[in-house]
């Protein structure tokens, strides 16, 4: 692209930096907000400047919040024994969408997956034992994408959890194995949740 502005085109780099925005939707986006109020556009570059400046991870479970400890945590009506391991903060949206759960999460921060160099101490596993082994958990739920590196990660973590007589539950497979959870169909999701499975089932399942 040749730009006639090298701060139209500075603008059209960064929006492109975003993922799944090419070039064009980038262009699209700035002449957008070129269209609007100064004051329209200031206010939107500093809400989201003040969102990464202020944003948290919650002290419990890792996911995104305003304080050291998020809403879904701080919820006196969540059944905090029941904990639902998750990869990322958009599969807690995506579970939470289906208004199916009540239990509260564990936000891993990742799958392990050797290929691309992530190893379980990269990830919030050693503070999950902590909770099982400190709080009085009744039940975990994993709910990690039906991959090869999502299930290696169950395993891996039931392992980690074996010594605590804690329940270990696995969503059906509702989900299509290599799908990713986040893109799964809120009916889909909920009913894979609803239909857990003990642990030993699942990993019968994927022989």
């Amino acid at each position: 692209m040749i730009f006639s502005s090298a701060l139209i085109e500075n603008a059209v780099n960064e929006f492109a930096r975003l993922p799944g925005v090419g070039k064009k939707t980038a262009l699209r986006l700035v002449l957008h907000l070129l269209k609007q109020d100064t004051a329209q556009v200031e206010l939107f570059s500093e809400t989201i400047a003040r969102m990464r400046r202020q944003i948290r991870f919650c002290q419990q479970c890792h996911n995104v919040s305003d304080d050291d400890t998020c809403s879904i945590c701080a919820n006196p009506s969540r059944h905090n024994r029941t904990v639902c391991v998750v990869e990322s903060i958009r599969d807690v949206i995506a579970i939470e969408n289906t208004q199916q759960f009540n239990g509260v999460y564990h936000v891993l921060g990742g799958i392990i997956s050797p290929i691309d160099g992530i190893g379980p101490d990269q990830l919030n596993i050693q503070t999950l034992v902590e909770r099982v082994r400190t709080q009085n958990i009744e039940e975990v739920i994993m709910a990690l994408s039906p991959t090869i590196e999502g299930d290696t990660t169950i395993y891996y973590l039931s392992k980690k959890l074996k010594e605590s007589p804690v329940k270990i539950t696995t969503i059906a497979r509702g989900i299509s194995f290599g799908g990713e959870l986040e893109y799964a169909d809120e009916m889909t999701l909920a009913r894979s949740l609803t239909n857990r499975l003990p642990l030993e089932n699942y990993l019968q399942q994927g022989k």
